[in-house]
């Protein structure tokens, strides 16, 4: 792997302007917290000297092109110290000295946690803990991934520098070492050698409430050594020690590294260095006017940058442009001597996909009954052999097909075999580590070369919520299919089957859910995720056959990207409207049959996605579903709180009032009254 081009002598600071420029980022962070009256200091006085020299020395990247695409990732997992990388973001010229004195404040670039596309030069969203060095886990797979279908072949020398070649580096703390979604990702990390991952630890000994010895007395290196990992022991105060240790990193290529960093919290202030206080906001104005005398620093001026400092950065900035401009030249070479891999890498950074996807998708799905899971897995299937830069798997439960392995395409990691690239397959194992999987697929997603999708049970969904929910404030296109979605889960009983978990990710704002209820539903769902999404999309699939639906005359694929439609309409001003999806719909047509039969003309909404319907005109929906006339009538076999947008407090909710039970999934719809019997008797009832 091509070496970040390392600092030249002629280019480092001398001892006492490092000392000026550590001290400009310790007290940007001071100032800047004092100012918002809010958040946290500790962290970046302790790091400023480890951070400087990671970003000036190792870190190879373009301060006026933050999306360079060969640059090397920097994540921030313990977020909270949002004020280290926002002053060295000031410092690079990325952020201006307006948006460091607005830190927290409404509508600025520097909000209280780090936040993908609100700030330039953020990689991910960061705060809750462990989260960030999860999606960083993804991203080094993303770039071992890009590097193995794209990038240079073995034996190509330094002169080239294809896709991939690039360092994921972050800083950690106390906390996401303890969130259990570190010890996940960390596992999975070290199992498939991630050895472009480099994170520091900075293990300062204190947490908000006292010495870490009250809650924590882990050993980070026999931890991490177990998981594989290549571990090196750093004083934080020995930047010379902590060059090399970085260098020895990067030449570790088979395991990722982990540089655990002792430090001191708030260094810099008597008042709050090793204690649990630098944690928050606690230095009062003669702390700071005493912390800044002791050092010489000016005490009466707030947010100083020295116009050495200044200098020293503005020449920095010319070196990395010449730096980028090398290696941008190197990988022209690249693109010269790998055309078709230089195309095929476009294509996937652009979305290339076939012009008659839908078709292709849906081709052979009319009429057949199937599970809907089944139908996911024929229609990833065909997405591998159309769209390459789809990867993804599953939670261990490929088996289940949650969602299954792609046939002929490849494992990725040491399953792959004895003499095989272990990055050119496109299945992931994921293991059973769901809130690390859905990190790590939105840490593939934020690369930007890949779309990637991951699987599980949806009971399981629970598990990882809370990355599912920063996939959305990111808007990263991650893709999560989720299979056995209801009671009809069966025997393994109420542990195992879902009822509110549908409704809790229908809640979530800008994720996108579909539950299809048939095989073309399946297959346009998604054809919408690869053509349409600006976002994350989650799929609810079911365990159990479902037939193929009947449609109405005049019915156009395209309106299943509408939301909601019209399955079967009413002979006649429909009396009674009946809205569902996924394993109910054929249940409302079959009640809406016998309804029709017995002169009450009934019509059948099929509504795959309430998100799309939601966006859908108002005279679309109001033709749909009428506000007032007839009973309108939502079913699914969940709790199904979210239909009554669209029903109203009159309407009638056919669902679940609580958990299910241990029996075949016959006897629970008889039980729970998911029959087209039950169903008539309460629409009967309220008519």
């Amino acid at each position: 792997m091509s070496q970040t081009p390392l600092l030249s002598s002629s280019a480092a600071p001398s001892r006492e302007l490092r000392e000026r420029i550590e001290n400009t980022i310790r007290f940007l962070s001071v100032d800047a917290v004092a100012r918002a009256n809010s958040g946290h200091v500790g962290a970046p006085m302790g790091l400023a000297r480890a951070a400087f020299e990671l970003w000036n020395a190792h870190l190879r990247f373009d301060p006026q092109d933050v999306r360079w695409p060969l640059r090397d990732r920097f994540v921030l997992s313990n977020g909270h110290a949002s004020m280290l990388q926002y002053s060295l973001l000031r410092l690079y010229g990325v952020l201006s000295q307006d948006d460091i004195e607005r830190f927290r404040n409404l509508g600025s670039r520097t909000p209280g946690h780090p936040e993908y596309g609100e700030t330039p030069g953020i990689e991910v969203t960061t705060g809750p803990l462990g989260q960030g060095f999860a999606h960083a886990v993804g991203m080094a797979l993303a770039g071992r991934l890009a590097r193995s279908r794209f990038g240079k072949q073995a034996g190509d020398g330094p002169e080239l520098l294809g896709p991939g070649e690039h360092f994921v580096y972050g800083f950690a703390g106390d906390g996401d070492l303890m969130e259990g979604v570190s010890s996940e990702a960390g596992s999975l990390a070290g199992h498939l050698g991630l050895g472009n991952l480099i994170f520091l630890y900075d293990d300062n000994e204190v947490t908000i409430d006292g010495p870490t010895s009250i809650s924590f007395s882990e050993d980070a290196r026999g931890r991490f050594e177990a998981q594989r990992w290549h571990v090196e022991d750093v004083d934080g105060e020995d930047e010379q020690a902590l060059d090399v240790a970085l260098a020895r990193c990067r030449a570790e290529v088979e395991r990722p590294s982990l540089i655990v960093l002792k430090t001191v919290i708030g260094k810099g202030s008597a008042a709050i260095a090793g204690q649990a206080k630098a944690h928050g906001w606690s230095m009062s104005a003669d702390d700071i006017r005493v912390a800044k005398e002791a050092i010489g620093w000016p005490a009466d001026v707030e947010l100083y940058v020295p116009e050495d400092v200044t200098a020293y950065f503005e020449e920095r900035k010319k070196q990395l442009k010449e730096a980028r401009l090398e290696a941008d030249a190197r990988q022209e070479a690249w693109r010269s001597a790998y055309p078709e891999r230089a195309q095929a890498w476009e294509a996937a950074l652009a979305r290339k996909l076939p012009a008659d996807l839908p078709a292709l998708l849906c081709e052979g799905m009319e009429g057949v009954t199937s599970p809907t899971r089944k139908h996911s897995a024929k229609v990833i299937e065909r997405l591998s052999e159309h769209v390459p830069y789809l990867v993804g798997g599953s939670a261990d439960l490929a088996g289940s097909g949650a969602p299954p392995l792609i046939k002929g395409r490849g494992i990725v990691g040491p399953g792959a075999g004895e003499g095989h690239d272990p990055f050119a397959g496109q299945n992931i194992h994921f293991g059973v580590r769901e809130h690390g999987m859905a990190a790590v697929t939105n840490g593939i997603g934020l690369d930007g070369t890949f779309i990637p999708y991951s699987g599980t049970f949806l009971i399981f969904s629970d598990y990882m919520r809370p990355a599912i929910r920063l996939s959305a404030l990111m808007q990263v296109r991650s893709i999560f299919v989720f299979t056995h979605d209801s009671i009809f889960v069966g025997e393994d009983g109420p542990t195992h089957q879902p009822v509110e978990q549908v409704d809790g990710l229908r809640g979530v704002p800008g994720l996108t859910v579909f539950r299809p209820a048939d095989g073309i539903e399946t297959a346009m769902s998604y054809a919408w995720v690869l053509e349409k999404a600006e976002g994350p999309c989650a799929l609810s699939l079911t365990r159990q056959d479902v037939p193929g639906l009947e449609r109405a005359d005049g019915f156009d694929r395209y309106d299943v990207w509408r939301g909601a439609y019209t399955l079967r309409e009413a002979e006649g001003d429909p009396r009674v409207v009946i809205l569902a999806s996924g394993s109910e719909v054929s249940l409302a047509c079959d009640a809406a049959a016998q309804l029709q039969a017995d002169g009450v003309p009934t019509r059948v909404v099929s509504v795959p996605c309430q998100e799309l319907f939601a966006q859908q005109p108002a005279d679309y929906q109001d033709a749909l579903v009428p506000d007032d006339g007839p009973l309108l009538v939502a079913v699914e076999a969940g709790l199904a709180q979210s239909y009554r947008r669209w029903i109203g407090r009159r309407g009638v909710l056919h669902s679940m009032q609580g958990f299910g039970a241990s029996a075949p999934y016959a006897d629970l719809a008889t039980h729970f009254g998911f029959t087209a019997d039950a169903l008539l008797a309460r629409i009967r009832e309220a008519l």
